[in-house]
């Protein structure tokens, strides 16, 4: 991609500087930088508030209630009580105690140095960058479009997402901000954010990953909450996933959000989508998921989850959901490669890797 030049940058600026005089609250933004201190962090990604345990099983005395997005420094894994109709049996120690990992999304404090010019594209400039602290505060450029936005009372982006960024600015308190939205799947929203929250995503990771193999097949077993991916008989990625629920709430079997079986063609891949409602299930409104191949008509894919951390138990509206890092293999592999820019390829009748949904 080809840098801007400086006349270019210069006129750009002066843009961003009358942004900037028509929305004064944007001197009010600031970085977010006061994370607890450690390699590995956890999120509290439930929505609501959890038990801090003295030991890895319900049962076990309450030692602190941690609320949504409350930190906490993540020590290790350890094996402990499986939640009610769950498989996963993982618990977080902390310095304090135990977390279940189901409701823990593993993050990393990790800012960046903000750029002072951005590329050019086909849209004009920008990058796609990935969010790695384990969050960061939105401010609305405009009156929100997308229902989510309806009911926070502080949008935030979370760690490992990934949003277009498409302008630089400084306010008045020396904060570099970027302009962040969505380009696939949105509703229009635009945003303000700190830089220090995004690193830059480059063409070079992006790269296809064995490109010139054959016959390449991703095989998702429901039963045993897997996938693997194929060239010929060899099995050559694996990883735990979350596929569509086989319980409601109460615990009453239900099969509205089931994973399609069967052979698919994806017909879409997108570095960055925006999800909401869909056939294979409702009430999800959810902006930058990342890394998504989507392969069933009705809208159920492979992609990142930064919401829950239950890999290997059914919980999804009919979507694979995987780790970011095992998301993002798989679409580097699978085919057809998505170009940087635009980032996403409408694959209708083009073919590309099957994805074979199976019930062993």
């Amino acid at each position: 991609m080809q840098n801007l030049s400086r006349r270019d940058f210069l006129k750009l600026s002066a843009l961003g500087l009358g942004a900037l005089a028509f929305r004064p609250w944007l001197d009010r933004v600031k970085f977010q930088s006061e994370f607890p201190e450690g390699e590995l962090l956890g999120r509290n990604c439930t929505g609501g508030w959890i038990s801090l345990r003295a030991r890895p099983y319900s049962g076990s005395p309450e030692v602190e209630r941690l609320y949504e997005d409350s930190l906490v420094v993540w020590n290790r894994e350890v094996i402990g009580e499986a939640a009610m109709f769950a498989r996963v049996n993982r618990w977080v120690e902390t310095p304090k105690g135990y977390l279940y990992a189901a409701n823990i999304q593993p993050v990393k404090n990790l800012p960046n140095v903000p750029l002072t010019e951005l590329p050019l594209s086909s849209l004009g400039k920008g990058m796609w960058a990935e969010v790695t602290v384990p969050y960061v505060d939105l401010y609305l450029d405009r009156p929100a479009c997308s229902p989510w936005l309806q009911e926070v009372s502080r949008p935030r982006l979370y760690y490992s997402q990934v949003m277009w960024i498409d302008d630089i600015v400084t306010n008045s308190q020396g904060q570099v901000l970027y302009r962040v939205n969505e380009l696939y799947g949105n509703c229009g929203d635009i945003f303000w954010a700190a830089a220090e929250a995004f690193r830059p995503i480059t063409e070079e990771e992006l790269s296809p990953i064995h490109p010139d193999a054959a016959d390449k097949r991703v095989v998702v077993d429901l039963n045993h909450q897997v996938l693997s991916c194929y060239e010929g008989k060899d099995e050559v990625y694996f990883c735990t996933v979350s596929t569509g629920a086989k319980y409601d709430a109460q615990g009453n079997v239900v099969d509205k959000w089931a994973t399609p079986l069967g052979e698919h063609l994806p017909w879409r891949k997108s570095i960055s989508i925006h999800m909401a409602g869909g056939a294979t299930g409702a009430g999800y409104d959810t902006p930058g998921i990342p890394w998504s191949v989507l392969f069933d008509p009705n809208g159920a894919a492979i992609h990142s989850t930064f919401w829950h951390n239950a890999f290997g138990d059914a919980r999804s509206h009919g979507c694979v959901n995987a780790r970011p890092e095992d998301a993002k293999w798989i679409f580097r592999w699978t085919s057809p490669h998505v170009p940087y820019d635009p980032g996403d390829v409408d694959l209708t009748g083009k073919g590309g890797t099957i994805v074979d949904v199976i019930e062993a």
